[in-house]
């Protein structure tokens, strides 16, 4: 059974309550919820960034702690005008420990002090803009991601998996507010079992409102509901997080602020995130 943070739930009722009346480049920092829109033929788009999170909890390791994740990157390429290459990740994640569990993944542990860090799990995605928006229709995208087995099972911090995600990407401007939704699926592998592995359904939902023409507030609702029946493979669980933050542009660069709020026990208690994003024309293609 899994288990929720009653408070959140209805912070996460909230959202939803908000974004259904009406829930532009890109969205980017510090919304994870993808926008149909890509960032145009030519272009790059750099983020950089630091995450805390409190209280986390790691199911396939036992561990719980804070995590700080630093630099949090982020790397997109217009390669066309309708499509967009993605690389994402954390170089280091450090996790400061409150406690240890027996857990599936426990006994590969390698961590004798009460800290271990490890490269986060980098993710590699496509995103193809299928129709633009109009008066009457929104825009509409496809996203496919893979997440590499980058971080190690032996720090307690990842899986050692790969794992495979689609996404529906629907979005749309009404006057001053940018609506985005995402619905998908993720294949995620057993770590304790390679034939084995567990599908999930992936969502999302934000809000952007431009307050003036260089400061937004944003909010979302992002995560994953687990679909198998009986318990779910170590790390595979259900997830969730909120998200609500404000975000200033000035030319081609953006700085953004936001605190985190976890829907789930294994999720973040609370959480800070702070970063930038610098957009420039980097190519021609023919």
């Amino acid at each position: 059974m899994h288990r929720y943070r009653p408070t959140i739930v209805a912070a996460a009722l909230g959202l939803a309550i908000l974004t259904a009346p009406s829930v532009a480049l890109a969205q980017q920092r510090p919304l994870v919820t993808e926008d149909p829109e890509v960032i145009g033929q030519g272009r790059i788009l750099l983020e950089g960034g630091v995450t805390y999170g409190r209280d986390l909890f790691f199911p396939a390791s036992g561990l719980r702690g804070d995590l700080v994740s630093l630099p949090v990157l982020g790397v997109s390429i217009g390669v066309g005008s309708i499509v967009e290459l993605q690389l994402d990740g954390a170089l280091v994640n450090r996790l400061s420990i409150t406690a240890r569990e027996d857990a599936p993944l426990s006994d590969r542990l390698d961590v004798t002090g009460d800290r271990t860090s490890s490269v986060d799990d980098f993710v590699l995605a496509t995103k193809v803009r299928l129709a633009g928006e109009t008066a009457a229709r929104p825009a509409l995208g496809l996203r496919f991601a893979t997440k590499l087995p980058n971080a190690s099972n032996e720090k307690g911090l990842g899986l050692d998996t790969i794992d495979f995600y689609s996404s529906l990407l629907v979005g749309k401007t009404v006057r001053s507010i940018r609506i985005v939704g995402n619905l998908g699926v993720g294949i995620l592998s057993d770590p304790t079992d390679g034939t084995r592995q567990n599908d999930v359904l992936t969502l999302g939902a934000s809000v952007a409102r431009a307050v003036t023409d260089d400061f937004e507030l944003v909010g979302e609702l992002n995560g994953r509901i687990d679909t198998r029946a009986g318990e779910p493979p170590p790390g595979t669980e259900g997830r969730g997080v909120l998200r609500f933050g404000a975000r200033f542009t000035r030319a081609t660069v953006r700085i953004d602020a936001a605190v985190v709020t976890g829907l789930t026990v294994r999720d973040p208690s609370w959480g800070i995130t702070l970063g930038a994003t610098y957009v420039f024309d980097a190519f021609r293609t023919p």
